[in-house]
């Protein structure tokens, strides 16, 4: 990473001990072969030796952090898609001594198809936009250069009560039926959202329900004084928001202090979208959808924010692929298209109207319900 002002950053220890939790079957499936010819011979000049954990089923990485003694490895590398160190996030937020844990540095390798948070760091290391093997040595590369700083993680809460812990965003309707759709195509590569995407236009859907957050900076017309008097205390680490000092008990888990329970109507000053009809949600917390899109140029690992984007009905098909095509380089606002909008917030909630549609987080299918976060 190239270091920013302001930011905190810690050094690898050499010699260097990682723990890499590999994929064989993500992406195109040559996330092993990679690692051998790419990976492993750049690590060993830097004096970073590598245990290979290469999961086996669903969940094996989740278990594998959630229940070992991390304690001999000074790292965690995830040479896979996002979708699986959004297991090794989950499991490691499931442990009790979770605060400490989550203060070792974890890497990105990009074995997947999708990449998003390898394609994001590689953008705020001021490396060229690059994809496939020329990504992997850039990210590798930055693993060598052992340099580590704070991300953000945004805390998910369900109407069924589940908590989940994500890095990189929360989408429902037009891109998470992309993302989930074109599953079959994986073998593809990141070609695979090209054809998910122009399959997704062809059949376009619109999904019902309430959208509201809480802005990051206040809005027009809202008077600083009516926002939320319980301003987030974050503890340098992961993003986490933390309660009052005395109300957790030892390893629990932060508290949502901005967030009140989803029976419960939004607090009076936050925002709610006066339309219910959408053809895409999507909060994002890092640069890049995927490697080819950029979507929140203003997005930094650290912000502390959460970058909004919603789609209304009414869009039509070619005003919906001009986006699409902008945001390869990150131009799709220039576009001042009235129905795509984006705001910057510290919290929102998705009330879907009806179970419709596939919803995601980290590009994992979830079941549609209310959520916030």
């Amino acid at each position: 990473l190239s270091p920013h002002p302001g930011d905190s950053y810690g050094v690898l220890p050499r010699p260097c001990r990682a723990l890499v939790l590999l994929n064989p079957q993500s992406g195109a499936g040559r996330a092993l072969e990679d690692f051998e010819v790419v990976v492993q011979p750049m690590l060993a000049d830097a004096d970073i030796a590598t245990t290979v954990f290469i999961t086996e089923r669903p969940h094996h990485a989740h278990e594998k952090v959630r229940d070992e003694d991390l304690s001999q490895w000074d790292t965690l590398v995830v040479m896979a898609g996002d979708g699986l160190l959004y297991e090794v996030v989950n499991g490691l937020m499931e442990r009790p001594d979770w605060e400490d844990t989550m203060k070792k540095p974890l890497c990105i390798l990009p074995g997947g198809s999708g990449n998003a948070l390898a394609a994001s760091i590689n953008h705020y290391a001021g490396n060229d936009h690059v994809a496939k093997k020329k990504l992997l040595m850039n990210c590798t590369f930055i693993l060598c250069k052992g340099l580590h700083t704070q991300m953000d993680l945004v805390s998910l809460s369900t109407a069924s009560g589940k908590r989940l812990f994500s890095f990189l965003g929360f989408g429902w309707g037009f891109i998470s039926d992309v993302d989930i759709d074109s599953e079959k195509y994986r073998r593809l590569g990141n070609a695979r959202f090209t054809l998910g995407t122009l399959q997704c236009l062809a059949k376009l859907r619109v999904y019902q329900g309430r959208l509201s957050y809480l802005p990051a900076v206040p809005e027009q017309g809202i008077p600083p004084a009516s926002r939320d008097p319980h301003t987030p205390v974050t503890n340098g680490q992961a993003g986490c928001i933390l309660a009052p000092a005395g109300t957790e008990a030892a390893g629990a888990l932060p508290a949502d202090s901005l967030l009140v329970p989803l029976c419960q109507p939004v607090p009076a000053h936050w925002t709610v979208v006066p339309e219910e009809e959408f053809v895409s949600v999507y909060a994002i917390y890092q640069s890049h959808l995927g490697t080819n899109l950029l979507m929140a140029p203003a997005a930094q690992l650290h912000d502390g924010c959460i970058h909004l984007f919603y789609l209304k009905a009414g869009i039509s098909r070619m005003a919906l692929l001009k986006i699409f095509l902008a945001m390869a380089r990150g131009t799709h606002l220039d576009l001042n298209c009235p129905h795509l909008h984006y705001v910057p917030v510290q919290a929102f909630r998705l009330e879907p109207r009806a179970a419709a549609g596939i919803m995601t987080v980290d590009g994992e299918a979830l079941a549609c319900e209310p959520v916030q976060g």
